[in-house]
């Protein structure tokens, strides 16, 4: 499908470039960016869409088994696991919304919680402990995850007893939360606490005129690839009235 939209966007006349972008200037009216290669590229508009990347344990067996059985998106992978049991780490509302997900889906969920408690609201902290087929393990964490091809199990330990026990899993999600791709732009652009890009509620305006944001790196609450895919929409379509306001184009 990402090559169909690449090869629509060629016959458009698009320049494609396969390069990170290290540096930025948003002072003027024309807007800077200089890639990897030395490469300086001005504009009048710039779409931010660099997205956020999803927090890991770093276990060298969560990366051997990445997209093997471990996800960090329940919403998007739950599906795969259905009438399977599951492992899920983390203790904040996401965590405790894809818990309760998987809980539809799987025949039993563990809950793995670094603390004595979880940061969900009560709200939530309701719903995982109203969930019949979902297991919460307090004060535990994660010291490997099994497998080979594919996800076999997780081997856990309790930190106040010491004791390690296998939870025989054959998936095991990560919602221990997502950093936004956002740190080239935090000297110029307005951001919440934890980085992502603030943009005016209903449009993909930022603070700087002409520069806009679509998808993750402005969105801390869906984080779906069609949600992300409407921004971007969006952010295409006001950065196109910019500059015929702007009599650019």
């Amino acid at each position: 499908m990402m090559e169909d939209f690449k090869n629509q966007a060629l016959r458009f006349g698009t320049d494609i470039r396969f390069e990170l972008i290290e540096k930025v200037d948003f002072s003027g009216p024309v807007h800077k960016v200089w890639s990897e290669t030395g490469h300086e590229m001005h504009a009048h508009t710039v779409i931010i869409a660099t997205g956020a990347s999803a927090k890991w344990l770093g276990l060298p067996s969560e990366q051997k088994l990445m997209n093997k059985g471990v996800s960090a998106c329940a919403v998007c992978d739950g599906f795969f696991f259905r009438k399977q049991e599951v492992a899920i780490v983390g203790a904040g509302d996401t965590a405790a919304e894809e818990a309760t997900y998987l809980a539809k889906l799987c025949s039993h969920v563990h809950m793995l919680v670094r603390k004595g408690e979880m940061r969900a609201s009560k709200i939530m902290q309701e719903r995982v402990k109203n969930t019949p087929n979902l297991t919460v393990h307090y004060n535990t964490e994660t010291l490997e995850i099994l497998g080979e091809e594919g996800v076999t199990g997780a081997r856990i330990k309790n930190n106040v007893t010491g004791e390690e026990t296998t939870l025989n899993v054959t998936g095991f999600f990560v919602a221990i939360g997502h950093k936004p791709n956002t740190d080239l732009f935090t000297p110029w652009l307005d951001m919440d606490e934890a980085g992502y890009i603030k943009t005016v509620p209903g449009r993909t305006f930022t603070n700087i005129k002409g520069v806009f944001a679509s998808g993750d790196a402005q969105d801390h609450i869906y984080r779906q690839a069609v949600t992300a895919a409407g921004t971007g929409c969006m952010a295409a379509l006001d950065a196109e009235r910019y500059l015929s306001e702007h009599a650019i184009i």
